[in-house]
């Protein structure tokens, strides 16, 4: 390309944040609302967890009429009282997520504020622009003409509301593949030819990846930050529509106090069945829990790294992140820098906050269970290196609980795996000591029907969130995008149904992640895949293969000892079981397709694409078609 691809230089600079110092900061705002909300939300939570405690503990042979029985058969008896003991902590533990986000979810229908007036939205909604903005696309290896072709359709659409002036296009390239490289040239000079000068197109490439993505930003910052007033964070697979890119923009111009404005992306695009009950999920179920997340973080929300725009002074001054001491994967660079970002933002005294009804923002989502998987492991790697990041002088305790509920998103399904091993141990131990009982004294055994009610109570505060969502989709014509009432339900008892039987999958999957973050192994860094490519049975097998000999195990143990216990691990045992057909099944285009071409799982994107995803499709089409032939 012969024309110049980095604007001049118009540094900003962007200082190592010192976590063991508190910095200065201006005075926040408070809410009764938002407070009430946390009342709700964590003080719920907390007494829901304890009331399910104590039926735990009646469940168990632990009460009264049952703890003699155990003390009385020896010394060699304890270690059966300890692992009871184990079991009653780790049901508390993983009972306490279950309680949290059905009680978040609560709060997204009584704190959650939408009507006029309220601070959810404080701009004119036709205030002239002010601020100059920047949409920054880091990328690293990624498909250059899906990545242009989004920013083209996102710059003409600017163009139609006349706002080009107030945008500028800025590509961060970390790539290092020399096809990538000369498929990211082609494509930003089709991206520049097409948007002509009316919107600015700028290229940088690194030669050196250093600090991956928050390296990539701040060399931006470093040398251009100061010619805009915000940036707007995409991923190579984001799309945002120009009126949404207004609403933000006029956002950060009334309130001067906001760091960081968080859309809530809805995916978009999937063409396998994994990724369709993805986007399912997001049109039905998102908004309930992105309304509860909104009303209890109040200002003190969170940053997932893309379809947000942040203010650059703010981000600058306060976001500089440093490295942490010791080894990878817990030292060195910090991974999940979103989190830590909005954290050390919000610490500084700026506001960052979340708009869940802002609409025209999206996201493409893995097209398997196994890039999910992969995806997930990079992410799990990053929240449990947030632990090192708690003890940060000065951040607020909402942010603390983000890093903290970031963890158990992982974490729960090690406390899930040991409190299934445990109470296998426990029920085989029962049953052998009462076939093996000549005296036709008490043996202790669990409550079976304490049990199942328990059981029945975890389900449904489990699914709380859902019916909610299913229930405003079929109330609101709008929320389910437009289709039916039955083929809604339809659709969403189909994606329960998959939600339900990818659990146990899931649970494993982000076990081993942690055993291997545990063993020191580190995640790496490589680019993400976003389409299918068929399903191949070899990896397939070898994946998952273990973990349909594992389900068939427990199941032939429990029907062996006639357990109660097989009442919760019925669903457990069956996704295991199935997980090599079930993963090939949602990793299928043909599976995907059909269930669209009777509107199952249908979205509104699907049903009439919006006229930016047509003209992203469109130039995604060109631009693949130029650079091959280049």
């Amino acid at each position: 390309m012969t024309a110049t691809l980095t604007p001049p230089a118009s540094p900003l600079a962007m200082p190592t944040q010192q976590l063991s110092q508190r910095p200065s900061k201006f005075a926040a705002r408070k809410t009764i609302t938002t407070w009430l909300a946390r009342y709700f939300t964590f003080g719920g939570s907390l007494a829901l967890t304890i009331a399910a405690s104590v039926q735990m503990y009646l469940t168990l042979p632990l009460s009264h009429s049952l703890s003699h029985a155990v003390t009385t058969t020896g010394s060699g008896d304890l270690w059966v009282t300890a692992l009871l003991w184990l079991l009653q902590g780790l049901f508390t533990l993983t009972f306490g997520w279950i309680s949290l986000t059905a009680t978040a979810a609560m709060a997204s229908l009584f704190f959650y504020r939408t009507q006029p007036g309220s601070r959810q939205r404080q701009a004119q909604p036709n205030a002239a622009l002010r601020g100059k903005t920047v949409l920054l696309m880091p990328i690293y290896n990624e498909d250059a003409a899906s990545a242009c072709a989004a920013l083209a359709a996102m710059g003409e659409d600017l163009a139609r509301l006349k706002l080009q002036s107030h945008f500028e296009i800025f590509i961060l390239s970390d790539s290092n593949k020399a096809d990538v490289i000369h498929a990211e040239t082609t494509a930003v000079q089709c991206l520049r030819e097409r948007l002509g000068d009316g919107l600015a197109v700028w290229y940088r490439r690194r030669s050196q990846n250093t600090e991956r993505k928050t390296g990539n930003i701040r060399d931006f910052i470093n040398r251009w930050g100061r010619s805009y007033d915000y940036m707007v964070v995409l991923d190579a697979d984001s799309l945002i529509a120009a009126d949404t890119l207004a609403t933000l923009v006029r956002e950060m111009d009334a309130d001067p106090n906001t760091g960081i404005l968080q859309t809530l992306p809805r995916q978009y695009a999937g063409e396998t069945l994994f990724a369709r009950l993805q986007q399912f999920s997001s049109l039905a179920y998102g908004l309930v829990f992105a309304r509860g997340l909104s009303a209890w973080q109040g200002d003190s929300g969170n940053y997932w790294g893309h379809n947000a725009i942040i203010r650059i002074r703010a981000f600058a001054a306060a976001a500089g992140l440093p490295e942490l001491p010791g080894p990878r994967p817990f030292g060195g660079e910090i991974r999940s820098h979103d989190f830590v970002e909005a954290a050390l933002i919000r610490r500084a005294g700026w506001t960052v906050r979340m708009l869940p009804d802002l609409e025209g923002s999206w996201e493409e989502c893995p097209p398997t269970l196994g890039d999910a998987a992969i995806r997930d492991r990079r992410w799990a790697q990053g929240n449990v290196q947030h632990l090192a990041v708690l003890r940060t002088r000065g951040l607020r305790w909402p942010s603390r609980a983000h890093m903290l509920m970031g963890v158990m998103n992982y974490l729960t399904s090690l406390l899930w795996l040991a409190m299934v091993t445990v109470g296998l141990v426990l029920s085989t131990h029962f049953a052998l000591q009462q076939s093996q009982s000549l005296t036709g004294g008490l043996i202790p055994h669990f409550d079976s029907e304490r049990m199942i009610g328990l059981f029945v109570f975890t389900m449904a505060l489990l699914l709380l969130p859902k019916a909610l969502g299913l229930l405003g989709g079929l109330l609101s014509k709008t929320r389910r995008g437009g289709t039916r009432r039955l083929t809604f339900f339809v659709s969403a008892l189909l994606e329960l149904l998959f939600s339900v039987l990818h659990a146990p999958i899931f649970m494993l999957v982000h076990s081993r992640h942690l055993w291997e973050i545990a063993r020191g192994q580190d995640s790496g860094w490589s680019a993400q895949r976003r389409h299918g490519s068929g399903v191949i049975w070899r990896p397939l097998i070898a994946r998952h293969g273990m973990q349909t000999i594992l389900g068939v195990l427990v199941l032939g143990l429990l029907l062996g000892l006639s357990s109660s216990l097989l009442y919760w691990m019925l669903p457990t045992v069956i996704g295991l079981i199935l997980a090599v057909p079930l993963c090939a099944l949602t990793g299928s285009e043909t599976a995907g397709q059909w269930l669209a071409r009777w509107g199952v799982l249908g979205t509104p994107e699907e049903v009439a694409p919006p006229e930016i995803m047509q003209r992203r499709q469109a130039f995604l089409d060109a631009y693949s078609a130029t650079i091959n032939s280049r």
